[in-house]
């Protein structure tokens, strides 16, 4: 009997589909990480290339990169760097999906923080040893020097002009926001809110500008302070403060919740 080498039996689908069903959900898995370099803004310390997961929060992130840094998840900042060391984005909403950010793999992540949570590690009663610094800075292998050479950091011209230039327009977008105005607040990723513009400014621990806006409903994460210090006066969960650029103010009046309008 015959048989021919062409003619595949009926199982032959079922496994085909089975093999294509197994390697497109592998494909998925790995789309949904990327591969990213880490630097902090500490002692100019890099660390290497870290996988993360595309679903995570920022806020989950930062907890992450707070293992790895010593940095504090509630006062770190992030900006992202393409290959060739140029300003991608601020990871700035905590609330945003690290997947919502355009991030490739082999970016680079710069943590920029106090380091607080780090410094208390330190063990104050043991001697340690440190190098003077002019010696530090002859050192052809240290951190210091990698990061020079291939001008990373506070090192690449672009980053510090693209850093300066950022704080120039936050700082024009803020005094252009009055306080009392009315306001329509546009965060990447997150729900329309309107509110009310309280604060405008910088805030103490935090870079650059901001706004603090008191929202029409308890859709805010503070009662108008930060670390502590009062910057304006609201309900707990009314209060948020947010970058400029994200900010318009106009004639949003408040809207009416009518709850007699549903059944």
């Amino acid at each position: 009997m015959l048989y021919s080498r062409c003619a595949p039996s009926e199982k032959h689908p079922k496994e085909r589909l089975a093999r294509q069903n197994k390697y497109s959900k592998k494909n998925d898995k790995i789309h949904n990480f990327v591969n990213l370099h880490i630097s902090t803004s500490k002692d100019d310390i890099s660390f290497s290339e870290k996988r993360f997961p595309k679903d995570v929060t920022i806020t989950e992130l930062k907890a992450k990169l707070e293992l790895i840094t010593g940095g504090s998840c509630a006062t770190m900042q992030i900006e992202a760097y393409a290959k060739d060391n140029k300003l991608v984005c601020s990871l700035s909403d905590d609330d945003a999906l690290l997947g919502s950010y355009p991030l490739e793999n082999g970016m680079r992540l710069h943590i920029i923080d106090k380091f607080s949570i780090r410094n208390e590690l330190d063990f104050g009663n043991v001697e340690k040893y440190e190098l003077p610094e002019e010696m530090y800075a002859k050192k052809t292998d240290s951190v210091r020097a990698f990061l020079a050479k291939n001008k990373l950091g506070q090192y690449n011209e672009e980053y510090q002009k693209n850093k300066q230039k950022q704080e120039e327009e936050e700082k024009k977008l803020a005094e252009s926001t009055p306080v009392g105005s009315r306001c329509k607040v546009q965060v990447p990723n997150t729900p329309t809110r309107l509110g009310t513009v309280m604060y405008s400014g910088q805030i103490e621990g935090l870079g650059g500008y901001w706004v603090g806006i008191k929202y029409d409903e308890p859709l805010g994460k503070n009662d108008g302070t930060c670390k502590g210090k009062r910057y304006f006066e609201c309900q707990p969960n009314y209060g948020a403060f947010i970058k400029p650029q994200h900010v318009l103010c106009g004639d949003f009046p408040e809207e009416d919740y009518d709850l007699n309008e549903e059944i």
